[in-house]
């Protein structure tokens, strides 16, 4: 007969402080994804970007280098392909371990869950390391801050962008630099590299941070950052690019962008304080929030220096960790601050319409764009305007409804357009009376959703 005995105190313990922030983050994860599907399925996601990286998976998946048909609508002027190369846009081959995903499950939905499951990651990592360098329950709380962060349920409100896996990434890397485990740290942090090219700044600053501890280490990863960066933003994305420049290098304009927006740009400061209650200053970690401050409060897009979409997400892993290490270093700070800071900017986030009856409802013009969709047959090449683009990249060749895409070779066959679409500002209207003109024949027109086709029936 064989004896049961019971796990070592060890193993117990081990196993409890992996259960409450599985728990946690199953929770969290469980909350983006219900979210995210939901706004996809009232059509609440768009071609930009959700578009854009489901047909660059698709690539992946099939064996091809990422490229976007609706990318190309606002490609460099002299672009005449079919697809743009989207290496020649951001440096992002991070995509490519979602293609067996992917292949198993080819849907668009693949990716909001794959987003929902990196950014629960990140909120368990974090939840462990608090765990770890804090007393009671303190973890709870500040994994409960981390994942309701103004930062993180911004990226979950908007679509899907390779943002999300620099989420894990940098909590790993920052608990390895907590834990002393140096190397783990470089290597996790090197791999920000692969996520975006404006995050090799990041990895070169966390370098500067490890040789206070190893000299070494920290030193290779400052100086291969670095010198990964200048590589892929000079020569790997202008070898793709169409115009063979970095697109995004004219839109860091000095003066201009570091002298205007400070209203906006301060409201960004003063978010990342009040989730933290200010001690995010407290720690060495701090340094790491510096390099994508920059460069957004740089830029000359005013949409980068605002606290919305998802350019604060990389902040939030940075700002808990350096929480994390300020509370264990002595400095004292009631745990319900971060907390209420973060359920305070609750109704101001997008999650805020999961309380809104309608958010469940399906609406007359919802009903009507997916009986539209279902119309344009597999296979097909069709124009669709930005709220229904992505309902379409799984099975058919998407462009997005935008002036000129009548006169693409090979020509689309079919256009899904909602009359309402503001974005391209006008286009719709404009490319509907060109079809018109053309001879194009309106299969369906219920409820402002137009469906069109040059095919004959």
């Amino acid at each position: 007969m064989a004896v049961i005995t019971a796990p070592p105190p060890v193993a117990r313990r081990a196993a409890r402080a992996r259960t409450v922030p599985a728990l946690l983050a199953l929770s969290f994860f469980l909350l983006y994804a219900t979210f995210a599907l939901r706004e996809h399925a009232r059509f609440r996601t768009t071609g930009y970007d959700l578009g854009i990286f489901g047909q660059a998976v698709r690539a992946y998946s099939e064996g091809r280098a990422p490229a976007s048909e609706i990318r190309a609508a606002t490609a460099p002027v002299g672009f005449a392909g079919d697809a743009y190369p989207l290496l020649g846009d951001h440096f992002h081959p991070v995509f490519a371990v979602l293609a067996p995903l992917y292949r198993l499950a080819p849907h668009v939905e693949t990716l909001l869950l794959a987003q929902a499951a990196l950014v629960a990651l990140g909120v368990y990592v974090l939840t462990r390391t608090a765990r770890r360098h804090l007393p009671g329950r303190s973890h709870v709380v500040l994994g409960t801050a981390c994942g309701l962060g103004w930062g993180t349920l911004q990226l979950i409100g908007f679509d899907f962008h390779e943002v999300a896996f620099a989420v894990p990434l940098l909590a790993l890397a920052c608990r390895a630099y907590l834990d002393g485990r140096t190397r783990a740290a470089a290597c996790w942090a090197a791999a920000l590299l692969l996520v975006k090219e404006d995050l090799g700044a990041t990895a070169a600053v966390f370098g500067l941070l490890l040789m206070r501890r190893d000299r070494r280490t920290g030193l290779l990863l400052a100086v291969g950052s670095a010198l990964g960066t200048v590589l892929i933003v000079y020569v790997v994305i202008p070898a793709f690019a169409a115009d063979g420049q970095y697109l995004y290098a004219s839109q860091v304009t000095g003066a201009y962008g570091l002298l205007d927006g400070w209203p906006v740009k301060s409201l960004t400061l003063l978010l990342l304080l009040a989730v933290t209650g200010g001690l995010v200053v407290r720690s060495p970690l701090a340094l790491l929030l510096l390099p994508t401050l920059a460069w957004r409060f740089t830029s000359a897009n005013p949409a980068h220096w605002e606290p919305g979409l998802h350019y604060s997400a990389v902040l939030v892993p940075i700002a808990f960790a350096a929480l994390v290490d300020a509370l264990r270093r002595g400095v004292r700070l009631p745990l319900s601050v971060p907390l209420c800071a973060a359920l305070l900017l609750l109704p101001a986030q997008p999650l805020a319409a999961l309380a809104t009856p309608g958010f469940w409802q399906s609406s007359p013009r919802e009903v009507a764009a997916r009986d539209a969709l279902a119309l344009v047959p597999d296979g097909a090449r069709v124009a669709a305007s930005n709220s229904l683009a992505p309902h379409l990249t799984d099975r058919t060749t998407v462009h997005l409804v935008a002036d000129g895409v009548l006169d693409r070779r090979p020509a689309v066959e079919w256009i899904v357009a909602d009359a309402q679409e503001s974005w391209p500002a006008g286009a719709v209207e404009r490319v509907l009376e060109r079809a018109g003109d053309r001879g194009w024949r309106v299969v369906r027109e219920t409820d402002g959703i137009v469906v069109l086709t040059r095919q004959a029936l």
